[in-house]
C-alpha cells in the first residue's frame, strides 16, 4: 500500500511539492515558536539596541565637541579681530598728532 502511494506522489510532482512545503510550513512554524528561537531573537534584538544607544551617545559627544570647538574658534576670531583693531587705533592717532603738529 505505501509503495502505491509512494509510486502515485512520486508520478504527480506537483503534489509532492506541495507536501513538502505543507510539510516546511509546520516545522517551520514549531521551529518559530519554540523557546530557544524566542531567546535568541530576543537577545539579538537587545544586543542591537544596545549598540543603538551607544552609538547614539558616542555622537551627542562628537556633537557636543564640534559645538564646543565651534564656539571657541569663533571667540579666538573675535579676539584676533578685536586686537587687530586695538592695534590700529594707536597708529592712526599718532599720525593725526603728527599731521596736527606739523600744520602748527
Amino acid at each position: 500500500m505505501y509503495r502505491k502511494i509512494f509510486k502515485q506522489a512520486t508520478q504527480n510532482k506537483e503534489l509532492l511539492i506541495f507536501a513538502a512545503g505543507v510539510a516546511t510550513a509546520i516545522v517551520g512554524k514549531k521551529i518559530l515558536e519554540s523557546k530557544v528561537v524566542k531567546d535568541v531573537a530576543t537577545d539579538a534584538v537587545a544586543g542591537v539596541m544596545s549598540i543603538k544607544q551607544d552609538a547614539e551617545a558616542r555622537i551627542d559627544d562628537i556633537k557636543e565637541d564640534a559645538e564646543a570647538k565651534i564656539v571657541d574658534d569663533e571667540d579666538r576670531i573675535e579676539i584676533e579681530v578685536e586686537a587687530e583693531e586695538v592695534e590700529e587705533k594707536p597708529k592712526s592717532s599718532k599720525k593725526s598728532k603728527k599731521s596736527k603738529k606739523s600744520k602748527k
